[in-house]
């Protein structure tokens, strides 16, 4: 799943499918298997959003971007994230290879510097682009990247309406910036919409809020307003996707190393 993780997750029935002897984690993970399960077989996308950077006092910078994205059988999704304005970010450029257990790959494209920047393990939890968004959080999800404990049943926090799964991911990954994520996932439709990430103190960092839900092709749910909040600094950054199409014939060879310098 693509953009960013949880957002597709965004970046994603009922009650009745446990059991009374299922454990904590076995429910956890059922649960994120099946919203996994739900969102197989979208093929490719392409999708122009808007990135709005706020400060502690509120002001706002406004970016343009696009992100593509390649559903890759037995292996993460593969996406391409390029900004088209302002002039200072212009032809800046993330490809992004994600895994499951395997490392994810990501290459930073400078176009100030007409070169190529691999992003290392130990760099992903930095923040991507000035944004309160980490290199890591522009990976899409995997189930294998985590381990799961379900933890209760409650009303959204963003719609009340909704009753949601309650689900604590811990990743595997040694290198990861955060120890833990708190999850909201609706029981009707298995979308996310709300994350709470948690640093490496355990304290907690950021909250991401994903509203404003489409559903495509009868099926494939995304969020068209992603809020990323920094609880730690007071900055946020918003994703707002203006528009998305599937299926549009995209290929691998669209996301080689190569492709980032060609980016227009």
């Amino acid at each position: 799943m693509t953009l960013c993780r949880w957002l597709i997750v965004i970046f994603f029935c009922s009650a009745a499918m446990t059991t009374q002897a299922e454990t904590p984690a076995a429910k956890g993970l059922k649960i994120i298997k099946e919203q996994e399960k739900r969102d197989r077989g979208w093929r490719d996308s392409q999708a122009t959003l808007q990135m709005i950077l706020r400060n502690k006092s509120g002001k706002e910078t406004v970016r343009d971007m696009r992100i593509l994205a390649l559903e890759v059988a037995r292996d993460g999704d593969k996406t391409l994230t390029i900004f088209d304005n302002p002039r200072d970010v212009k032809g800046t450029a993330l490809l992004t290879y994600s895994h499951g257990l395997e490392d994810d790959e990501q290459w930073l494209f400078l176009p100030a510097l007409k070169r190529v920047k691999r992003i290392a393990s130990k760099n992903k939890s930095g923040p991507f682009m000035g944004s309160e968004f980490a290199f890591e959080d522009m990976t899409s999800f995997e189930v294998e990247e985590y381990t799961y404990t379900f933890l209760r049943d409650e009303p959204c926090p963003t719609d009340s309406s909704l009753t949601c799964f309650v689900v604590e991911a811990v990743p595997v990954d040694k290198n990861s910036g955060y120890t833990k994520h708190i999850v909201w996932i609706d029981h009707k439709e298995y979308r996310t919409h709300f994350v709470e990430f948690y640093d490496r103190k355990h304290s907690l960092l950021k909250t991401l809020e994903a509203t404003q839900f489409k559903k495509y092709k009868r099926k494939y749910w995304r969020a068209h307003q992603s809020l990323m909040t920094n609880k730690q600094n007071g900055k946020s950054t918003l994703l707002k996707v203006e528009k998305l199409k599937f299926r549009t014939g995209l290929k691998a060879n669209d996301f080689s190393q190569n492709s980032l310098k060609r980016t227009k």
